[in-house]
């Protein structure tokens, strides 16, 4: 029986990234995936927020990103554009890029770093115990490891096999996604009727003065409601004319798909991401209708969030209660993220009753106030933890992510994020070099003495008061905020990153 210390379940963009997290930290993860390779069927997500790319830039990935996507506003609730540019962040845009090139540049990135892949197999079954997870996959090979992670998906096996309640609610709606020749024309962009949404594009395509421009080469993109709900069996090409047809009158002569897909509006949250030696990120905890573009970068979110908590635990350094702080913190975003693909679904109606309060939500987002606070749940740069108040005073920075400032240290000017780059706590100390003693967690939190005179702020919130020191966990969160003394300094070190030496 083969054996690592994490073994995970689904081989897309959360289990990616949790797979480089864990293996920055030095942890043995292998990731079990049922395609061969990394080729993607179908377009799926098409592009990544403003807190997804400062994800990547604390890992000092970005760029690899930034060189292939297209920028351009992409947070938008209820058809209002929700322009971030003035946010304070270094990424004040979302990127346009299709999933299968976010896969493959996620997967170049976790073959630099040592993660076994088990390919084409799937787990058909485990059985967890005290001290561990027996794993068994298709191909009759048996697997050993100390926590298993359910990366695989709104249909997860390990969520169903676990025993895992997903309550929620059933589709209202379903639409076919598919990439086709037609022998017509149709309008590029998108369209609304009576039935619902759909919308003709091409894979190619560049952004000009804001607005999506499509290149005039290669097949269609299609979305299209469907006047029913769709069946659970692969749709054909047969489906995807009947439901063009409703719509626009003709197919357009669709013919030779390259693949087409389809999904619903079910909306469903996992009960619990954690059932003692197992867990759930990304579609496998939560699934919802892909309004707003908030699926993939949710999910990603998930994985930093549990990677590092999950390899302190691995390796000792914390007890295994601190996995607990995984649900308590992601479960509300989760929640939060359903609740928006809702009301978006409903707002797509066509009705004069939801067109009142379509109109109703445009006017409250033409004002400045709830415009930011929107703009900032959109692109993920508003999320904020509920931590315990003593360890920040109460401060606006406490459980909410770190900006990327540039601080002048002994090494010269540098930016916060590139502290970040190999997954490791950060106290910053703008105050006196020698005013914070962390001798006990020296082995693992970075001590870096900095100035900066500059003006602190957070997106939506405007600035903030300078804090004398923060205490930065690996995913970028502020989990103490000093005001000129050590007051509940070793506290927030011990409950985040063990007792000290």
């Amino acid at each position: 029986m083969t054996e690592h210390a994490v073994i995970i379940v689904g081989g897309g963009p959360t289990g990616l990234v949790l797979a480089g997290e864990l293996a920055l930290a030095g942890v043995d993860v292998a990731i079990v995936e049922r395609r061969a390779n990394q080729e993607l069927s179908g377009s799926r997500a098409g592009g990544l927020h403003a807190r997804t790319l400062e994800i990547f830039d604390q890992r000092g990935i970005v760029d690899r990103f930034l060189e292939e996507g297209k920028i351009a506003q992409t947070a938008v609730f209820a058809g209002v554009s929700l322009d971030i540019s003035q946010f304070p962040t270094r990424h004040p845009y979302g990127l346009g890029l299709w999933q299968k090139h976010i896969e493959r540049i996620l997967a170049d990135w976790v073959a630099e770093l040592p993660v076994t892949f088990y390919r084409d197999r799937e787990v058909t079954d485990f059985i967890q115990d005290d001290s561990g997870v027996s794993v068994t996959l298709s191909d009759g090979q048996s697997l050993r490891a100390e926590y298993l992670v359910g990366c695989d998906g709104g249909r997860s096996l390990i969520r169903k096999i676990t025993g895992i309640e997903f309550p929620g609610w059933n589709p209202t709606v379903s639409c076919l996604i598919a990439e086709v020749e037609m022998t017509g024309r149709p309008e590029l962009g998108i369209h609304r009727t009576a039935l619902g949404i759909h919308s003709f594009g091409k894979e190619k395509y560049e952004i000009q003065d804001g607005k999506v421009v499509f290149l005039d080469e290669g097949p269609f993109r299609v979305m299209v409601t469907e006047a029913e709900i769709g069946d659970k069996t692969e749709p054909s090409l047969s489906d995807l004319s009947q439901a063009l047809i409703a719509v626009c009158g003709t197919d357009y002569g669709a013919h030779s798909p390259t693949w087409i897909s389809r999904f619903t509006d079910m909306t469903r949250q996992a009960a619990t991401y954690r059932d003692r030696r197992v867990l759930l990120a990304g579609d496998a905890a939560h699934v919802h209708a892909p309004d707003g573009g908030q699926g993939m970068n949710t999910g990603v979110q998930d994985a930093v969030n549990l990677g590092w908590k999950l390899a302190q635990v691995v390796k000792g350094i914390s007890p295994d209660s601190l996995l607990d702080t995984y649900h308590a913190e992601r479960h509300p975003v989760g929640a939060l993220v359903l609740r928006n693909t809702m009301a978006l679904v409903a707002l797509r109606r066509q009705d004069e009753r939801t067109k009142a309060v379509g109109e109703t939500i445009v006017e409250l987002l033409s004002m400045d106030e709830p415009r930011k606070r929107f703009a900032a749940m959109m692109s993920g740069l508003g999320i904020h933890y509920d931590l315990d108040d003593h360890l920040g005073a109460g401060h606006p920075l406490l459980g909410r992510r770190m900006p990327d400032l540039d601080v002048t240290t002994a090494k010269g000017e540098l930016r916060v994020y590139s502290l970040l780059h190999s997954a490791q706590p950060v106290l910053l100390n703008f105050g006196k070099p020698d005013s914070l003693d962390i001798t006990p967690w020296a082995d693992r939190v970075q001590h870096v003495a900095a100035e900066y005179t500059g003006i602190w702020a957070l997106p939506a919130l405007g600035q903030v008061a300078a804090p004398t020191a923060v205490l930065i966990r690996p995913d970028g969160y502020v989990v103490w905020v000093g005001d000129g003394t050590e007051r509940g300094l070793h506290a927030a070190l011990a409950k985040w990153f063990g007792s000290g030496a």
